[in-house]
């Protein structure tokens, strides 16, 4: 596999950290997660189906498991001897919190030159705000994200994901490859700061044109992919399944509007804005008279960009999704979501398993 060899110390918890080091377990890397006395939160969240809370081994899966208080004296020493011979270390702490632990990038690369230390925080390692907790909700509100995620009443919306937090971990992936890679040629190792607030900020890049142009908030329901556009939006079927129309590419427009025999229309496509609001009703009324097995036929025939508006459940019953294989199922017949980094070379092989708590102390005294 492609990261086998590579050896990953993960002192994070919840979601970015263990996305990342989960991805990187998935390819071959050996993992060990140190945890603290009690455990990680995400052990004790949520629904339990078999040894582990779903949350855990969703994000824990093939790691290995110890535990260590960095505080004592003897687990301290334990972990410096891990961290001599670790290629990367992840880290979700407030910033300042590694460094009076005695476990900073600083101190570990004086022993370690070789290490590359991936820290993810809410606000990133400096400024007036790194310092202060945050979770995924205040940083999409922060960034905008959540005041332009707007229901029908124009309110905010409560998001269905938090994109901070996988934004930030696939952000962090990318550069500890970067470094692994970098590190080949100059033998050193490098400090990665991620900021959740800047890993989505960075992902609204679509959606700024008016204010980075023009210094202005967007109108939400006049825009491309936020309400404006007819081919941008879901809509109801005679038999109460919804789906969603998702591609404004001009031959998209013209084949359905010309089915439809209301290609007068198509020239109202050509920007977003109320006045498609005629092509909306247009659409809605034809949707509105037919089953989405009917629409979804006819859609698929004139080759047109849509999907069915499924549920959890749905979701992981797609065809699409069976085909490929990508949702797994271990001994105790529960489901996992599979890699979705694919290589034809060296697959992936997922352990199905997430660890017990300190289930490879070990570790913590013979090493590596």
């Amino acid at each position: 596999m492609k990261l086998s060899g590579i050896r990953v110390l993960d002192l994070s918890s919840y979601i970015p950290g263990p996305y990342l080091t989960m991805a990187m377990a998935d390819h071959g890397a050996t993992v060990v997660k140190v945890e603290a006395p009690g455990g990680d939160h995400t052990r004790h969240i949520g629904l339990k189906d078999g040894p582990d809370t779903v949350y855990f081994r969703n994000f824990n899966r093939g790691k290995h498991s110890i535990v260590l208080n960095l505080k004592d004296t003897a687990d301290h020493a334990a972990f410096l001897r891990l961290a001599d011979e670790a290629d990367v270390l992840v880290e979700s702490n407030r910033p300042g919190v590694a460094a009076r632990l005695g476990i900073d990038h600083a101190t570990l690369a004086a022993r370690n030159p070789r290490l590359i230390t991936c820290a993810i925080s809410a606000f990133g390692q400096d400024g007036p705000r790194s310092g202060r907790a945050a979770h995924d909700l205040a940083l999409e509100a922060l960034t905008g994200v959540l005041g332009a995620n707007q229901g029908n009443d124009g309110q905010p919306a409560m998001p269905a994901l938090p994109l901070s937090d996988y934004l930030s971990a696939l952000n962090g992936l990318s550069a500890v490859l970067m470094a692994l890679y970098a590190r080949e040629r100059t033998g050193r190792g490098d400090f990665i700061d991620i900021s959740m607030q800047e890993a989505l900020l960075s992902a609204t890049a679509n959606v700024l044109g008016p204010t980075l142009a023009e210094s202005r908030q967007p109108v939400i329901g006049h825009e491309r992919t936020t309400g404006g556009a007819a081919f941008y939006r879901w809509y109801a079927c005679s038999d109460g399944e919804k789906l969603a129309l998702a591609g404004q590419e001009p031959k998209f427009i013209a084949a359905l509007l010309g089915h439809l025999g209301r290609s007068e229309l198509v020239p109202l496509c050509d920007a977003p804005g109320p006045h498609q609001q005629p092509v909306v009703d247009t659409l809605a009324a034809f949707f509105a008279s037919h089953t989405l097995a009917e629409a979804g036929a006819l859609l698929d025939r004139i080759d047109v960009c849509w999907g069915r508006v499924n549920t959890y459940p749905q979701a992981l019953e797609d065809e699409q999704i069976a085909a490929r294989g990508f949702v797994l199922t271990d001994d105790l017949g529960r489901r996992h979501l599979g890699p979705p980094i694919r290589f034809a070379d060296e697959p992936a092989r997922v352990t199905l398993r997430a660890p017990a708590l300190g289930e490879h102390q070990d570790l913590a005294r013979k090493g590596w």
